[in-house]
C-alpha cells in the first residue's frame, strides 16, 4: 500500500527562502548593532515577524494546507501581537 505523498517542492523554492532568512537575519543583526534601541526595537519587531512567516509558509507548508488552518494559525498569530502590543504599552506607561 502506497502512501499519499504531497505536492513536490523545488530544491531551488528553498534555497531561494533560505537565502532571504539568511539575509534578514544580516538585517536584524545589523539594526541591532547600528541603530538606537528607539528606532532597533521597531526594526526587530517588524522582521521577526516576516522571518516566522516565511517559516511557517515554506517549511512548515502552510502554503499548501486549507484555508481553516491558515485562518487559526493567522488568528493566534494576530492574539500573540496584541498581547505583545498590550505588553509595550503597559510597560512604556511605569
Amino acid at each position: 500500500m502506497e502512501a499519499e505523498r504531497g505536492p513536490v517542492i523545488e530544491d531551488r523554492t528553498f534555497v531561494g527562502v533560505w537565502i532571504v532568512l539568511l539575509f534578514l537575519t544580516l538585517l536584524l543583526v545589523v539594526s541591532g548593532k547600528l541603530f538606537h534601541e528607539a528606532l532597533s526595537v521597531p526594526a526587530l519587531l517588524t522582521i521577526t515577524p516576516l522571518k516566522a512567516g516565511l517559516v511557517f509558509y515554506y517549511f512548515m507548508h502552510l502554503k499548501h494546507e486549507g484555508p481553516l488552518l491558515r485562518t487559526m494559525v493567522f488568528v493566534t498569530l494576530a492574539t500573540l501581537v496584541v498581547f505583545i502590543g498590550l505588553l509595550f504599552v503597559d510597560i512604556s506607561y511605569r
